[in-house]
């Protein structure tokens, strides 16, 4: 593979490499954009929008930062229930009930952060609406070319903001060997985010079972 300089970080060799594997990218982002992006406060309030991989990661962020309450969102029980062992302190099932409504009831009026992690405009719009006055929504999600999120203007006067996230605003040599740190001192859960390991040509069925939501990571091995 020919890579960028900038792009290559070597990394300490008792490192388990299936982990690092999530590093390279949906950890990055996901924890990226709580901690780079987004800077939360110990004892904010946050709502993570999407309990796959990425958005297990914002969570696991959350915690490491010291939020208070860590609301995950999301339509299966099974992502739910990982992103509950992974820090959440409450969990909205989407599916059921509008989770605007539900973190409204649970925060007293909203959070001070919302993180969109599945690359949904409703989604986006939802993590947009469901911050108190002077919150921030952090898009995280590759939301389609050509779609347009939608809010409604006067939710700005209220300094509500909303802004973007690209690969956690990640600075690689320096956040790798971090979150490597954070794994190694027992503070970044990478071992439970890894559903399976499969083989190279198991890929078909690695794409299926995430796109159904029954994994949160697999791992493709080569050897």
């Amino acid at each position: 593979m020919l890579l960028h300089e900038n792009a290559v970080v070597k990394i300490r060799e008792d490192f388990p490499l299936d982990r690092a594997a999530l590093i390279g990218c949906g950890v990055t982002t996901g924890v990226g954009a709580v901690l780079n992006t987004a800077k939360i406060e110990p004892g904010s309030t946050v709502a993570v929008f999407g309990a796959g991989g990425v958005g297990l990661a914002a969570i696991q962020g959350a915690r490491i930062a010291g939020a208070r309450k860590i609301i995950a969102v999301d339509m299966f029980e099974g992502k739910l229930a990982m992103a509950k062992r992974l820090g959440a302190t409450d969990t909205v099932d989407a599916s059921s009930s509008d989770p605007v409504d539900e973190i409204r009831k649970m925060t007293g009026g909203g959070v001070d952060y919302a993180f969109e992690a599945i690359g949904l405009k409703k989604a986006a719009e939802q993590a947009f609406n469901s911050l108190k006055a002077g919150g921030t929504a952090t898009v995280i999600g590759m939301i389609p070319v050509g779609q347009k999120v939608e809010i409604d203007g006067y939710m700005f006067l209220t300094e509500r903001k909303l802004q973007g996230s690209n690969m956690g605003s990640n600075r690689f040599r320096i956040d790798m060997p971090k979150y490597i740190d954070f794994y190694l001192q027992g503070r970044l859960n990478l071992d439970d985010m890894i559903s399976q390991r499969r083989k190279l040509e198991d890929v078909n069925d690695a794409f299926r079972a995430m796109k159904a939501g029954e994994v949160a990571r697999t791992v493709l091995m080569f050897n």
